[in-house]
C-alpha cells in the first residue's frame, strides 16, 4: 500500500506533468518546431527567433558592406584616396592635410636633412649649432656665457691653478694653505696659530710634564 508521502509525490508530478507541453507525443529536440527558426518567438536553430531575425536585417540594412561589397586591404574605404575613410598607407584626408602643414613648417627635408654636419648641429656662432667646430661647442648663448665666465675665472690656460700655485702654498695670504718653508695655512691660520701657542705655557723648549 503507498504511502501518504508517495500518494503526494504522485499528485504533484501529474500536477507538472499537466502543465509541460512536452510529452512522450511531443518531445522537444533539435527537430522540434518550438527549436526550428520558423519565424516565432521561440524557435532560434541556427538564424535566430523573429526578433533576431528583424534585429540583423536591421543592421544590415545600415552596413555598406555586404557580401557584394566586403570590406578588405583593397576596399575603396581601406585605401588612402584622399577621403576621410581610407588610410592604408599614407592616412586620411586630415592626416595628409596635419602631415603637410608639419612638414610645411620644418627646416629639414629630403634636400635638407638633419646630421652632425648640418649647420644647424655645428656649434658656428649660431644658437641652433653646439656640436663641436674647431674648439667651439655649444650655441651662441652658450659660448657667451662660457666667455663671461672664463673671464671672471682667475686660472686660466695661462695661469692654472695646482699643487705650486702661489694661491695654493702658504705664504702668508689668505688664499694659500699648503706648506711652504714650514709654514702651513693662510695668514689668519698662521696669526692664530701663534697666538695660540704664546698662550700656551708648554713649548718645545718646555713640554709637558717635563718641566
Amino acid at each position: 500500500m503507498a504511502t501518504q508521502l508517495e500518494i503526494l509525490a504522485e499528485q504533484y508530478r501529474k500536477e507538472h506533468l499537466s502543465k509541460n507541453i512536452y510529452d512522450t507525443s511531443g518531445q522537444y529536440s533539435s527537430n522540434h518546431r518550438n527549436a526550428n527558426s520558423d519565424g516565432d518567438e521561440k524557435g532560434k536553430n541556427e538564424v535566430g527567433s523573429s526578433v533576431d531575425i528583424q534585429n540583423r536585417i536591421s543592421n544590415l540594412t545600415r552596413n555598406t558592406y555586404n557580401e557584394n561589397s566586403g570590406y578588405g586591404v583593397n576596399h575603396q574605404n581601406a585605401i588612402s584616396d584622399g577621403d576621410l575613410k581610407g588610410k592604408n598607407e599614407i592616412g586620411s584626408s586630415i592626416d595628409i592635410s596635419t602631415r603637410n602643414e608639419l612638414l610645411g613648417r620644418n627646416g629639414f627635408n629630403q634636400n635638407n636633412g638633419y646630421g652632425i654636419n648640418h649647420p644647424n648641429a655645428i656649434s658656428s656662432g649660431d644658437e641652433p649649432g653646439k656640436g663641436e667646430n674647431n674648439g667651439n661647442v655649444g650655441g651662441l648663448t652658450d659660448i657667451n656665457s662660457r666667455i663671461d665666465n672664463l673671464g671672471r675665472n682667475t686660472y686660466n690656460k695661462n695661469n692654472e691653478y695646482g699643487l705650486n700655485h702661489p694661491n695654493a702654498l702658504s705664504s702668508g695670504d689668505e688664499k694659500g694653505k699648503g706648506e711652504l718653508s714650514n709654514n702651513i695655512g693662510s695668514s689668519t691660520d698662521i696669526n692664530a696659530r701663534i697666538e695660540t701657542v704664546a698662550r700656551n705655557k708648554y713649548s718645545i723648549t718646555k713640554g709637558y710634564p717635563d718641566f
